[in-house]
């Protein structure tokens, strides 16, 4: 390996039906200094007979079981045999586009340390692809275009999972896979924030990330709500809580209550709104809801938000923006 080289970390498990697309678009790539570490995490099907067989053919491509069980457990494997100058990691499902390596690569050079390389990524189905996902990809292409995906961190996970690439040094200043936390990405995104990683801004689609029903996101417990809820509170009250203000929860739906309970079990202090007629003035697990406008009452408060509703979204937004409040400062968007 030299010092350009690409370290690409694959876990895989029972995709034996979407794995030799995948490795295709790896050896199809325009770049070829890289390196694939394979681990299989305890897979059922040919999977590893699969990969084994690419593996005698292309001394770049190197097979390996899971040390542990899972996926945190098979990063880590794949990550400690790894020798690359930069780090990425892909979905054994997935398909790169034929420039992915290489734009990758050369955005880092061009940058150097203290950046990740991003793409926009694109989702694919043989069933169609759900609102959700289409909603969840123009997002995330948005924040990538312009580089700014740490500004909307606590929506959902602004890294996307198979398309990022860092100089080993900054993965390892992040810890990187050495946390337990659940979704692992989720997880990386926000270490990545912490140590000011810039995103470097793209508008290259790299990325075409396969749906379907059995896919680990959509099976495993650890991709629940509960989870994605449990990071974004432990990563606010560790990066951007400022314990000085007050702190507001605005929502009382499904996540509202779900997150005042968690907020009430830690013993933080929180004034509840919300703009629902029906719930203003009712007590909530001893918590008395108020109308929104209680927060002009607060001085410089932190007010985190649970709203899913799009239009009611934007009017928050406008109305916190009218107060004088800032975005990832003052307000942060939790759905």
């Amino acid at each position: 390996m030299d010092n350009r080289s690409v370290s690409i970390l694959i876990p895989f498990k029972n995709t034996a039906e979407f794995i030799p697309e995948c490795i295709q678009s790896i050896i199809g790539q325009t770049y070829n200094e890289w390196e694939i570490l394979a681990v299989n995490d305890h897979a059922t099907d040919n999977s590893p007979n699969i990969l084994n067989a690419y593996a005698q053919r292309d001394a770049r491509i190197k097979v390996f079981k899971n040390d542990g069980k899972g996926i945190i457990e098979a990063l880590r494997t794949a990550y400690s045999r790894s020798k690359g100058t930069y780090i990425t990691r892909m979905d054994s499902d997935d398909i790169m586009s034929p420039k992915k390596m290489e734009l990758m690569v050369n955005s880092l050079k061009n940058h150097g340390p203290g950046h990740v390389a991003l793409g926009k990524v694109k989702y694919f189905s043989k069933d169609g692809v759900g609102d959700g996902y289409k909603s969840y990809e123009k997002w995330l292409n948005h924040l990538t275009e312009k580089g700014t995906n740490y500004c909307e961190i606590y929506k959902e996970c602004v890294i996307p999972s198979p398309c990022w690439m860092v100089h080993r040094e900054d993965l390892e200043k992040a810890g990187s896979f050495s946390s337990e936390r659940y979704p692992e990405d989720y997880d990386l995104a926000f270490r990545f924030y912490e140590q000011g990683l810039n995103c470097i801004p793209t508008h290259d689609l790299l990325h075409f990330w396969r749906d379907y029903d059995h896919r680990t996101s959509r099976t495993s417990e650890h991709y629940a709500q509960n989870y994605f809820l449990d990071i974004k509170l432990y990563y606010f009250l560790k990066l951007d809580r400022d314990d000085h203000c007050p702190l507001v929860l605005w929502g009382a739906g499904k996540k509202g209550k779900t997150l005042a309970k968690k907020l009430l079990k830690k013993n933080i202090a929180f004034t509840w709104v919300c703009n629902n007629s029906n719930k203003i003035g009712l007590d909530i697990y001893d918590k008395k809801m108020y109308r929104y406008p209680e927060i002009t009452k607060l001085g410089k408060a932190q007010i985190i938000i649970t709203v899913a509703n799009k239009e009611a979204q934007v009017f928050i937004k406008d109305y916190l923006l009218a107060l004088g409040k800032k975005t990832a400062q003052d307000f942060f968007f939790f759905c």
